[in-house]
């Protein structure tokens, strides 16, 4: 591993709210690359006893063949020795079978369609959600404004609110950018029931809900993370959300 990889994996702040949930899990691995800095060995050692698939080097998926296929035909995962597919490995161990589907409905498409050069609605929508979506638990009021891109409402009247929420990252992706954090970065956000308590239950619910035609249609919100109460000191200036280039109105308010 080169040295500035190497660093990559130092820099990673597990304290931070959005990687706080995955600390337990993933420090260990970083930790581990350190002396070892194969990532799908490392991944390997921390997986799960009854995980559905394997991490094999970059080296191992054949030239020509798509990757997505190559997990669903194989169950391995050609990992890279980087931040993104350290991070993909950990959403691995962590919602097995939300990605499990995710794979299965990325494969059924390319078995029927082929690769394109552009991938078609669903397969666009699946890789949207695998590398930059979050599962947000949280009450009504929050939602609605949400949905509405109500800022204003969302982060500063219903602020309270955000206490009884709870925003879980499961974009690898997403994850890898946060490392450096910066205003602009933006999760698609999925609605989850509020019941919901373990990360094991919410996986299960997860990858049942992912069924091809809703998610053709791209069924997330998009939330700036970092307005999140509580994740970014800076946002606790009201100020914060008047910046329109990330805070963007709805499309009718502009005219698009």
């Amino acid at each position: 591993m080169a040295a500035g990889v190497s660093e990559a994996f130092d820099a990673i702040d597990w304290s931070a709210p959005w990687l706080a949930p995955w600390r337990t899990l993933g420090q260990p691995v970083a930790q581990q690359l350190q002396h070892d800095p194969a990532v799908h060995r490392a991944l390997q050692v921390a997986a799960p006893p009854a995980l559905p698939v394997g991490f094999v080097p970059q080296s191992e998926l054949p030239e020509g063949t798509a990757y997505e296929q190559y997990i669903w035909d194989t169950r391995r995962v050609p990992t890279r020795d980087n931040l993104h597919d350290f991070f993909n490995g950990l959403v691995w161990h962590q919602f097995p079978r939300t990605k499990g589907r995710l794979n299965q409905l990325q494969a059924q498409a390319i078995a029927a369609d082929g690769v394109q050069a552009v991938r078609g609605p669903l397969r666009d929508a699946l890789t949207v959600f695998d590398e930059n979506g979050a599962l947000l638990q949280a009450p009504d009021a929050l939602w609605q404004a949400l949905h509405s891109r109500d800022w204003q409402r969302l982060f500063i009247d219903l602020r309270p609110l955000w206490a009884q929420a709870r925003l879980v990252l499961v974009g690898h992706a997403l994850m890898e950018k946060l490392v450096a954090p910066r205003k602009p970065m933006v999760a698609h956000v999925y609605t989850a029931p509020v019941a919901i308590e373990s990360i094991a239950n919410l996986d299960a619910w997860l990858a049942q809900e992912i069924q091809p035609q809703p998610w053709a249609a791209k069924p997330f919100s998009p939330l700036p993370v970092l307005g999140v109460p509580g994740w970014w000191p800076a946002n606790e200036a009201p100020g914060f959300y008047a910046d329109a280039q990330v805070f963007r109105p709805p499309r009718a308010a502009t005219g698009a």
